[in-house]
């Protein structure tokens, strides 16, 4: 069997999970999951506001060439992320207005791409969502072999086709499809209770005491002084009022906060 394949494949997650997980976004998700399955910091999206979830088609290419991206466009269907990652670091401008326009035409929601993207204008005006490594007008070549619908390790991250792919203004993490309607339960219950705390929030409540902080602040060993008139604390370490050259110290400073 060849170490190259296309591979064609229906496997999906559950669509009505697909939504809500879009719905709740990256860092809500990331929580949902147990802080897991974020694909780094260094994927950002080229302009804000988009917030996408789909299904991953996943792509292995060589560095500097973008030919099993055009490969993998027919492998596609409406609502897909697609997902291209590279055999070694790379920042060329893999993707561009051109193939955004055949994604676009076959109803895919997005990409994210561990290298560069480039024509990002176009892109912004067309609405077309990527997540990018860098933005760079360097091209590339259609030449080197490579593979679709396999699993990828992208941003530190382990996607398989079928996986689910959220991505907004924090990020994007990947959800593994046998997950995908037990993640968007737990993040939709989290949703609910975050509602509760940003109320309590808004009313003054402190979160030292919604998160009842206090005695742990205490068994850590952080006490509260008070400032005297001088700016020095009481029963704090000891102050001379000298600086470290030892000049005086008028207490300009200000009081310490506690």
């Amino acid at each position: 069997m060849s170490s190259h394949v296309i591979v064609r494949t229906d496997v999906a997650p559950p669509a009505d999970a697909v939504g809500r997980l879009g719905e709740l976004g990256v860092s809500t998700v990331h929580e949902a999951q147990g802080r897991t399955g974020l694909l780094g910091h260094l994927l950002r999206p080229i302009y804000p506001g988009a917030r996408i979830a789909g299904r991953a088609v996943t792509v292995s290419a060589q560095p500097g060439d973008n030919l099993m991206i055009h490969a993998a466009v027919e492998q596609t269907r409406p609502g897909d992320i697609l997902v291209v990652t590279f055999t070694s670091p790379t920042t060329d401008g893999a993707f561009g207005e051109l193939l955004a326009t055949s994604l676009h035409a076959r109803g895919v929601r997005g990409l994210v791409i561990e290298a560069g993207c480039r024509d990002v204008a176009e892109l912004t005006e067309m609405r077309f969502p990527v997540w990018s490594r860098a933005v760079s007008a360097q091209g590339t070549v259609k030449a080197s072999p490579g593979s679709v619908n396999v699993p990828v390790v992208i941003g530190g991250a382990y996607v398989r086709p079928g996986d689910v792919i959220v991505a907004d203004d924090d990020g994007v993490a990947v959800v593994p499809r046998e997950r995908a309607q037990a993640v968007a339960a737990a993040g939709t219950d989290r949703r609910a209770k975050e509602e509760e705390k940003r109320r309590q929030l808004a009313d003054g409540v402190l979160g030292l005491d919604m998160y009842s902080l206090r005695p742990l602040l205490d068994r850590l060993g952080v006490r509260y002084v008070d400032a005297t008139d001088g700016g020095s604390t009481d029963g704090g370490s000891a102050n001379d009022g000298s600086t470290d050259d030892g000049s005086a110290d008028d207490g300009s400073a200000g009081p310490e906060v506690s």
